[in-house]
């Protein structure tokens, strides 16, 4: 599968979206892109893209984000600059949504703009979070997102993990999850996001492996 221009994460709460979006947004900038990492989650005021800026502007990699991010003030407000980039054909964007339903619904007023254009919609599934240990209930969540968003999702990253006691054994087990998910959903694998710490150790045994750094989760304001 190739890269689209506009690459939107999507999943439950807790599957490590942002920690995504800032691996796919390096990884474009490594190829020499122009890109932009838009932050939607107006759910979740404690764990956003925008607690990744140091990382991302080190790289060159421009965040887009709603004026009261990273304050004090937590309010469902959507970065107005965002139409802007989706329609700039010269910049990637990787939007990181809000989790589930409720969150996804930030992302229905854009698609209209979304559909002209080159996009992908990934689906994040960690198995080992709450209402995802199986494929039934992650396709389920899976529904209720492209439900509340109105976009269809076009494949899936696999990003079940443990947090730092994750070991590779953990990630193998949950190969056969992902693969029963797509079966069901009838959407293929984009991504297996492993900690970098292991990929060395599962690059022979899982198909399109994705190193990412996790991100750590910053006090609550």
């Amino acid at each position: 599968m190739e890269d689209q221009r506009i690459t939107i994460l999507t999943g439950h709460y807790g599957s490590g979206k942002t920690s995504l979006a800032v691996a796919l947004a390096l990884k474009k900038r490594a190829c020499g892109r122009r890109v932009a990492v838009a932050d939607l989650d107006i759910v979740n005021p404690y764990f956003r893209t925008v607690d990744c800026k140091s990382a991302l502007d080190r790289a060159g990699v421009a965040l887009v984000a709603s004026a009261y991010a990273g304050s004090n003030v937590d309010l469902p407000a959507l970065p107005k600059e965002l139409y802007a980039v989706i329609e700039d054909a010269d910049t990637d964007v990787v939007l990181d949504v809000g989790g589930d339903d409720r969150g996804a619904v930030a992302l229905s007023r854009f698609v209209p703009s979304i559909q002209k254009r080159s996009y992908e919609q990934l689906f994040t599934v960690n198995f080992y979070r709450p209402l995802t240990r199986t494929a039934e209930e992650a396709l389920a969540v899976l529904r209720e997102i492209e439900a509340a968003c109105g976009l269809r999702a076009t494949a899936i990253v696999n990003n079940s993990n443990l947090g730092s006691d994750t070991a590779a054994q953990d990630v193998l087990a949950s190969l056969a999850l992902c693969e029963r998910l797509s079966e069901l959903s009838g959407l293929p694998v984009r991504y297996t996001a492993v900690d970098s710490r292991l990929a060395a150790a599962l690059a022979a045994s899982v198909p399109a492996l994705l190193p990412i750094e996790p991100q750590s989760m910053p006090i609550a304001r």
